[in-house]
């Protein structure tokens, strides 16, 4: 696996493979990796010639007051799991490099990064967007494969592609999951023992609430209410539990594809996750 830190590097050995015919797969990642991120790498694997994987912790999606600096780095275990994982190239670049002079020009995704998230998180999914944007120009991948737990994330991502028309094709992967049903994440690393078993609610209201959709009830903001409060009542405070169509629209009562999402603070731990549901006619 070859490690580098500037663009020129990365399109040096980009435009090598490229010359010989291969295809890219493209994992970005702020690092600290776990099970989840490397599933990711095997799925790129079997999709494309050769997989490139970023480590940057973006500054530009971290919101006042959030946990940037304080941001889980794990930078030498990082390189020995992707390394084992079979990555081809790891991209490292420091801010300086993605951002090289003071920026004036940002992307935006509207309507979906207003809401959930974006509602509870001012500018994160600008953020997010912009430097999504700027490393799909750094690697030019034929694919980029993202996990489906930061749901909303994927769906503006999916939307940045396509009003952009990025040549990249977008591949969400199935969320991993501790054994207690907790969404795998490299922010579980702030809750302590006691808090990842109470962790594992979370999940539970959203299976919960899976089960009512499926035995018909329609009732949403009973739903949401219902489960708002059981995650209050174990020691969570919820952002939202919100049940919507799976273009994140307001649901109707008789919609049958909708994902259940919940983004809920446990201590230092902003936990983030969704279920998707086929509802019961």
């Amino acid at each position: 696996m070859q490690i580098v830190e500037s663009l020129s590097a990365l399109r040096e050995i980009v435009q090598s493979w490229r010359k010989t015919g291969q295809t890219i797969a493209f994992v970005p990642t702020m690092g600290n990796l776990h099970a989840g991120h490397l599933r990711l790498v095997e799925e790129a694997k079997k999709l494309s010639g050769r997989v490139v994987v970023s480590i940057f912790v973006n500054p530009s999606q971290f919101c006042a007051g959030e946990d940037y600096h304080a941001y889980p780095r794990t930078p030498l275990e990082d390189e020995e799991k992707l390394l084992s994982a079979g990555a081809d190239l790891l991209f490292m670049p420091e801010a300086s490099e993605v951002y090289p002079i003071p920026s004036l020009t940002s992307v935006e995704v509207g309507g979906i990064s207003e809401d959930l998230c974006g509602k509870f998180r001012p500018g994160h999914f600008r953020g997010v967007a912009t430097v999504v944007s700027k490393l799909f120009n750094m690697v030019q991948p034929d694919v980029a494969v993202f996990g489906e737990k930061d749901y909303q994330q994927l769906a503006i991502i999916r939307r940045m592609v396509a009003d952009l028309n990025f040549p990249i094709s977008i591949v969400g992967v199935p969320t991993m999951r501790e054994g207690n049903g907790l969404a795998m994440s490299s922010r579980n690393a702030y809750l302590s023992e006691d808090e990842k078993r109470n962790a594992a609610i979370l999940f539970q209201s959203l299976l919960a609430a899976k089960t009512s959709l499926e035995a018909g009830d329609r009732n949403y903001p009973k739903i949401e209410a219902t489960q708002t409060e059981a995650l209050v009542n174990a020691g969570f405070k919820p952002d939202y539990f919100s049940i919507r169509r799976v273009d994140l629209g307001l649901p109707k009562t008789n919609d049958q594809e909708l994902v259940i999402l919940v983004a809920a603070w446990l201590g230092r731990a902003r936990l983030v996750d969704n279920l998707r549901v086929k509802a019961s006619t």
